[in-house]
């Protein structure tokens, strides 16, 4: 049976929904217990429901990867985890490589489940889902962003102090500032709803269509990746196999293609409704509810029959 650490990651004061779905993931596996990093985060341990490492210093608020990296090695050797798992984001795929460099440790990435000795992961863009393992003594798993689903787990959490012995070279960086994504309502990977646009809204400044139905739906803003690359909306929004996957109970798609690219971001949603004038595109196919016309005229009165419906 694998004992497990779980990278808790946190942000604002709370531990970030992936996270916690790696961590009850995890829990039905086998022996899981978490681990938290940063500077005043031993209340954030109350309530998680399992065993929580706590590493409490100054020197590790800034969400630096190599100070992270020193802390886990030094618990995974000194307790004698053999697998440690992370829910996919920016600094979770800093902390596990560098942790796999640290131990010699095999990653395998993009997991959608995870059993124990073995997890699963798709492959070939997405047309198929395969077995993978480790062939390591230490095994890391990167859990694909939106795959689990942010489950409690029930008892009582049992905080122990994490050893926070920092290597030379891991205090040689220092954060001099961190950017804030300007954001209005739910964030995509957390949203219910969500409004993505494509190429076929025609300019950047069309996204004020995307933007009034999903304020209206009460959800997020998504983007293909044609539209980002092109400048018309930033990075973070979007959706895609170079971007970000998620699972919302609705995914309006606006004006897309349906490339397979896009398909793999978005996918597992609920319910999918596609807007397009041309009846061939691809994104038919796998859409539940799919509308064949303009959506220039479409979006504006459906926009208006959500408010109406609202009020």
């Amino acid at each position: 049976m694998a004992k497990t650490l779980v990278f808790l990651e946190h942000h604002e004061g709370q531990i970030q929904k992936g996270s916690l779905g790696a961590l009850a993931k995890a829990a039905s596996a086998g022996d899981a217990h978490g681990v938290l990093v940063g500077s005043g985060v031993r209340s954030l341990a109350d309530g998680v429901g399992t065993t929580v490492w706590v590493a409490d210093d100054e020197r590790l608020a800034a969400p630096l990867p190599q100070p992270r990296v020193d802390v886990l090695a030094k618990l995974v050797r000194d307790e004698g985890y053999d697998t440690v798992l992370f829910a996919q984001s920016v600094l979770a795929a800093d902390v596990s490589a560098g942790l796999a460099a640290r131990l010699e440790a095999g990653v395998n990435w993009g997991l959608v489940d995870f059993v124990g000795e073995q997890g699963r992961a798709p492959q070939l863009q997405d047309t198929v889902v395969v077995d993978v393992g480790w062939s390591t003594p230490v095994r890391i798993g990167v859990f694909r962003a939106g795959a689990l689903d942010a489950t409690a787990l029930s008892g009582s959490s049992e905080v122990k102090d994490a050893a926070v012995e920092l290597e030379d070279f891991s205090t040689s960086a220092e954060m001099v500032e961190q950017a804030h994504a300007e954001q209005q309502g739910p964030s995509i990977e957390d949203a219910d709803v969500i409004v993505a646009g494509g190429r076929g809204l025609g300019e950047p400044e069309k996204f004020a269509l995307a933007e009034e139905l999903a304020k209206a739906l009460g959800g997020a803003v998504a983007a293909t990746r044609a539209v980002v690359d092109a400048g018309w909306y930033p990075y973070s929004a979007q959706v895609g196999q170079t971007g970000k996957t998620v699972s919302p109970k609705l995914y309006v798609a606006l004006g897309i293609s349906g490339a397979i690219q896009h398909k793999v971001g978005m996918q597992g949603s609920g319910t999918i409704v596609a807007i397009n004038k041309d009846p061939n595109a691809p994104i038919f196919e796998f859409s539940d509810l799919g509308v064949v016309g303009d959506l220039h005229e479409i979006v504006p009165k459906l926009t208006e029959l959500v408010r109406a419906r609202r009020s």
